[in-house]
C-alpha cells in the first residue's frame, strides 16, 4: 500500500499508512502456512529439477513455472492452468476448462508460446502431477524446444512461485465471490490477470514495479525484429514502436474483445 501511494506522488511514511489502515479496519489478505506431506527425493522418471527453487531469470522466456488449481462453482469445479515467466513474473499463458486433462496445460503453454517470448531451450517447471510427467506432455514440450523440470513430491516450495500466484488470485479476488456458474469464474479470472495482475499489481521482487513495466524495460531494439507482426497472448500484445522498442500493450485489442464477448454470450 505504501509503495502504491508513493508511485502516485503521496508523501507519507510506512508507519502512517499502517496506522491509517488500522483505524479503518483494513488488513492485508494473508496466505495460510502450508505443511507438506511425505517428501520424495531425486529425479522422477528421468525428469530433473532444473530450477532448484531459484525463481529468477536473466531474460524473459527462459525460465517458466506452471501449475493447475481448481475453483468451486455451483456447477462444479473449474480448473485453471497458468504459465508464469520467472523474469517478469507475468502470467504469459493461462487456460480454463471443466476438466483436468493434459490438454488444459498444453493450452496454457500454447498461449505462452504465442507471445514469441519463449526462448529455445527454455525451462518449464511444475510439480509431479500425472499430466506434467506424462509422455504426451513431454513430447509436446520437446516439439516446442522446451525442457521439462519437476520438483519433489510433497514440497510446495519447489514450485513456490506458481503456488504463490494461486494464493494471490484467490485471496485477493476469487474468494470474495460465490460463483454460480463456470462462466462467471472465467470472467473474474480474466479480469484479475489481464486487468490487474500483469498490468497494475506491484511486486516487491520487481522493485515495486508491474510485470508489464519489467517486460517493457527488458525488451531491446533486437526484440522488435521478432515482434512483427503483433503477437497476442492472454490480452497482451507485442508490437514495435516508433522508438524501435517492442512494448507490451494493455488489453483491448480485437482478440481480447472477442474473447470477452464470447464469454458474455455464454
Amino acid at each position: 500500500m505504501h509503495a502504491a501511494l508513493a508511485r502516485r506522488g503521496e508523501h507519507c511514511s510506512a508507519e502512517l499508512v499502517r496506522a491509517l489502515m488500522r483505524q479503518q479496519g483494513l488488513v492485508p489478505a494473508q496466505v495460510r502456512a502450508f505443511r507438506p506431506a511425505t517428501t520424495v527425493q531425486g529425479d522422477y522418471r528421468g525428469i530433473p529439477d532444473l530450477v532448484g527453487r531459484d525463481f529468477t531469470a536473466e531474460r524473459p522466456g527462459t525460465k517458466l513455472v506452471g501449475d493447475v488449481t481448481y475453483i468451486r462453482t455451483w456447477e462444479g469445479f473449474l480448473y485453471l492452468a497458468t504459465v508464469i515467466d520467472c523474469h517478469s513474473k507475468a502470467v504469459l499463458g493461462w487456460a480454463m476448462a471443466d476438466h483436468y486433462r493434459t490438454e488444459l496445460i498444453k493450452d496454457a503453454i500454447r498461449m505462452a508460446a504465442g507471445t514469441g517470448l519463449l526462448q529455445s531451450g527454455a525451462v518449464f517447471h511444475s510439480d509431479r502431477g500425472s499430466n506434467n510427467t506424462s509422455d504426451e506432455f513431454g513430447r509436446f514440450l520437446t516439439g516446442l524446444q522446451i525442457r521439462r523440470s519437476v520438483g519433489r513430491t510433497g514440497v510446495c516450495w519447489d514450485n513456490a512461485m506458481a503456488e504463490s500466484f494461486f494464493s494471490v488470485i484467490k485471496n485477493e479476488w476469487l474468494h470474495r465471490f460465490v460463483f454460480t456458474t463456470r462462466t462467471k469464474v472465467k470472467r473474474q479470472v480474466i479480469r484479475y490477470i489481464e486487468g490487474f495482475y500483469n498490468h497494475r499489481r506491484l511486486h516487491s521482487a520487481l522493485g515495486y514495479r508491474t510485470p508489464l513495466e519489467v517486460l517493457n524495460e527488458t525488451l531491446s531494439p533486437q526484440t522488435a525484429a521478432w515482434a512483427t507482426p503483433i503477437r497476442r497472448l492472454s490480452g497482451i500484445s507485442v508490437a514495435p514502436q516508433s522508438s524501435c522498442r517492442a512494448r507490451f500493450r494493455l488489453p483491448g485489442d480485437r482478440s481480447s474483445r472477442t474473447l470477452r464477448r464470447s464469454l458474455a454470450e455464454q
